[in-house]
């Protein structure tokens, strides 16, 4: 059955309009943004399947390209995703700005998964801190291939002195799904943060992403 022959009342975006947001299950969020559904299913009813297939929300959002193979999503739904995911980006950016970002750990990793969890590529990002570890702005820094990104220390030192940096947080991705840090990994973190303590900047945490997951340096007694 299609939504316009649902009751008005239990239709997601007139309850959405009529009870806010949160009221709405994460499947009948995703139909909103669907807007219509495929032959034979509902916009809800896609929404499911999607959300079985990559069992979550946040899976479903970081698939990026790969919801072109989805029947039904033409590009206009991938655009309506993309813009979603985007706001959802600038949203934890701001909220890093507005306080330390020491002090909402779950916000950097979920700022560093948004942005780098969907990347076919590798990518390094800085994120640089001023001395009360606000925000100051994140920079992607390099990006290269599936498996080799080139990180100068001397271009990151460059940018810490561009920002006025007092910190950094170091991030980048693994496309390979492989959180586990590796001896390049550990060496790179290294020779950075020598390079940057010459400037007087810290390095406090590199993050590896990969997938859902956010592998902390810091937490692994890495640094």
């Amino acid at each position: 059955m299609r939504i316009t022959d649902w009751r008005p009342e239990d239709r997601p975006r007139e309850r959405l309009l009529a009870q806010g947001a949160a009221a709405l299950s994460d499947a009948e969020l995703v139909a909103v943004l669907l807007r219509s559904g495929v032959r034979g299913k509902s916009a809800v009813d896609l929404a499911r399947d999607l959300l079985a297939q990559y069992e979550g929300v946040t899976r479903m959002l970081e698939a990026g390209a790969e919801l072109e193979s989805i029947k039904g999503l033409g590009p206009a739904k991938r655009a309506q995703f993309e813009a979603a995911i985007e706001l959802a980006r600038r949203a934890l950016r701001e909220k890093l700005k507005q306080s330390a970002a020491l002090t909402s750990p779950g916000a950097v990793r979920d700022h560093l998964r948004l942005k780098l969890a969907a990347r076919k590529e590798e990518a390094f990002v800085c994120m640089w801190l001023d001395a009360q570890h606000k925000v100051i702005d994140v920079e992607e820094a390099f990006s290269g291939t599936l498996t080799q990104t080139s990180v100068y220390p001397r271009e990151i030192v460059k940018s810490a002195l561009r920002y006025n940096a007092a910190a950094v947080i170091l991030a980048h991705n693994h496309p390979s799904g492989v959180a586990q840090p590796s001896q390049s990994d550990e060496l790179l973190t290294r020779n950075l943060k020598e390079a940057l303590a010459l400037v007087e900047v810290k390095v406090l945490d590199h993050f590896i992403v990969a997938g859902h997951q956010a592998i902390s340096f810091a937490e692994r007694g890495l640094l």
